[in-house]
């Protein structure tokens, strides 16, 4: 039997205990539970360097500890109060997942049943963004990994942007686990999958954004080359003297394609020029010294 590897990341300890051990029941997962994005980051850099790999990633929206290496301090507070579910039926197909095989923890740390490691939590620091950075890494770092955005609300424009950065999968956290299964064996065959109620509201952003982006790769096509060399200078958050210095330009000369850039782009400054390239798709410039003439 083929198992399926999931990795849950999700700073509030007992929910992601909880799940952990509802999932390492079935007899196809293996699971191991993370308490931050660095410590997701940690398992699978582990994994991948013993010949291992993880198969999908169930990512909570809110998290909010950040993704620079390192352990953190220990134990942080988790967010929300108790596991999503605690108070009824999860939905049809089966219980909510909140309940089922809560861990109250042993000497180790170790989720019952098939778990692959321990749970690692680090230092909760508020992020808008959620735990949307880290799809994106890991859809960077680990293309062949799947991932799964566990939700406490239903929230489209959330939702299309975990789309982008990503991610296979929104479900509620209160969902049965039958239906947190067949999302994770979808997103394992390329599927995507997203509540019923959300298809609108994430469509209707998804054109949006698009058109949005449609708008802005048009004006940044409207830059000469070295004006758009300028705007990935700026993209890299390097000033006026750095760019001059990294293009051999005089710091006139730099001031005037800066000032044609922002026209050509219809925005009256620097932070609205780099957010119209991000959506462009510009990236940073490297930043690395630029070679001697």
């Amino acid at each position: 039997m083929q198992r399926i590897r999931v990795l849950v990341v999700d700073d509030h300890r007992i929910f992601a205990e909880s799940l952990a051990a509802a999932l390492a029941a079935e007899q196809d997962v293996e699971v191991a539970a993370a308490g931050s994005g660095a410590a997701a980051l940690r398992h699978l850099e582990r994994a991948s360097a013993e010949g291992r790999r993880f198969d999908v990633l169930l990512v909570d929206a809110d998290l909010g500890a950040p993704l620079h290496p390192g352990p953190g301090p220990g134990p942080g507070p988790g967010h929300g109060g108790p596991p999503p579910g605690a108070g009824g039926p999860g939905g049809p197909g089966g219980p909510a997942m909140g309940p089922i095989g809560v861990v109250s923890g042993s000497a180790n740390g170790e989720v019952p049943g098939r778990a692959l490691s321990t749970l690692e939590e680090g230092p909760r620091t508020p992020d808008p963004s959620g735990g949307l950075p880290l799809v994106a890494r890991v859809r960077a770092d680990y293309p062949q990994l799947r991932t799964v955005v566990l939700a406490e609300r239903d929230d489209p424009r959330h939702a299309a942007a975990a789309l982008q950065a990503g991610a296979g999968g929104w479900v509620a956290k209160d969902c049965s686990l039958s239906r947190l299964l067949q999302v994770i064996r979808g997103v394992l065959k390329d599927e995507t999958h997203l509540p019923p109620a959300l298809l609108t509201g994430v469509l209707k952003e998804l054109t949006a954004t698009r058109k949005h982006r449609t708008e802005s790769e048009r004006l940044v096509e409207s830059l000469t080359p070295r004006e758009r060399e300028v705007l990935r200078c700026m993209v890299a958050g390097l000033g006026r003297k750095a760019v001059a210095e990294r293009l051999y330009l005089s710091p006139h000369t730099v001031r005037t394609h800066m000032q044609n850039v922002l026209g050509k782009l219809g925005v009256h400054s620097t932070l609205a020029a780099v957010a119209l390239a991000r959506r462009a798709g510009v990236g940073p410039a490297e930043l690395e010294p630029a070679p001697a003439r």
